[in-house]
């Protein structure tokens, strides 16, 4: 039992402004700076990615990079679509059809990752068609540098006060502005850590130390597979959804609910990429 001297015991919550700074009537938010350095410095680490042609299944890159230069703008839309139509869904959709106006206040509200998720693999699948590249390994160059913008974008949501975690009387609870006195879990900063840098070094490892790459679709399940985990664990920690609660009465919240098939996709993507590797 957590006693309210110990959630008041807690890290002074630094007070970032949201918005990074203006430019005359326009305001520049960190969170939209997140989405940018994410989406960049992903696209330089996948451009390395595809230079090495020892990475790469009979030391071929399976696309120029001329090629990921262009999908670039996909990405960024499959990204920034699917995760505002994954967060109207799968979060706010009473609210939205009681107000369609609702859907464009990108302020109230957010970005759904599985929704951006979605929107990404969409946007690879028609990008792979249309250039005649193998989707497998299209996957996998996005799958091992997603973890960049989550690592980004996770910070941006504890800059923001938002997505915070459940009651905490541990040492590095912060009271956050908008959710009570007391003190709370950082789980966008576990989010960071686990979603961002762990799984980052965890698919890094995979693909220089053991060559990954040369089994199309393994660093994709297990970048999947590796993020439902990771999830799965934060949202023990962090608050559900006001709209939402806990479904079925009990402990699951949407995040988890949203994981599971992850989960189930990501494992059994690295078997088959296991067995088609053996054939």
């Amino acid at each position: 039992m957590i006693s309210s001297a110990e959630l008041l015991a807690v890290m002074a919550f630094p007070n970032i402004d949201p918005i990074a700074f203006s430019i005359g009537p326009v305001a520049v938010h960190w969170y939209g700076l997140a989405y940018v350095a994410g989406i960049l410095l992903g696209w330089f680490y996948a451009r390395r990615l595809v230079s090495r042609a020892d990475l790469w299944a009979k030391d071929t890159p399976p696309m120029t990079v001329a090629q990921l230069d262009d999908f670039l703008v996909w990405a960024a839309l499959g990204i920034v679509l699917g995760g505002r139509i994954g967060y109207i869904l799968f979060y706010d959709f009473a609210a939205i059809v009681d107000n369609p106006l609702r859907a464009f206040e990108i302020w109230n509200g957010g970005m759904s990752f599985h929704g951006g998720f979605t929107g990404t693999a969409i946007a690879m699948i028609l990008f792979a068609r249309k250039h005649n590249i193998a989707i497998w390994n299209l996957f996998d160059i996005v799958s091992a540098v997603v973890p960049i913008g989550l690592l980004f974008g996770r910070i941006a949501n504890f800059i923001n006060g938002e997505l915070w975690g459940k009651l905490s009387g541990a040492p590095w609870a912060f009271v956050f502005p908008n959710a009570g006195p007391f003190a709370r879990h950082p789980s966008q900063l576990y989010e960071a850590g686990l979603e961002g840098l762990v799984l980052l070094s965890v698919l890094a490892i995979a693909v220089y130390a053991f060559k990954a790459l040369k089994r199309p679709g393994f660093v994709t399940g297990l970048f999947v597979a590796g993020y439902a985990l990771c999830r799965i664990f934060v949202e023990f920690f962090r608050e559900p959804d006001a709209q939402i609660g806990y479904l079925f009465g009990g402990w699951l919240t949407m995040g988890m609910l949203l994981s599971l098939p992850m989960l189930a996709l990501g494992l059994w993507a690295m078997l088959r990429a296991k067995r088609v590797a053996m054939l």
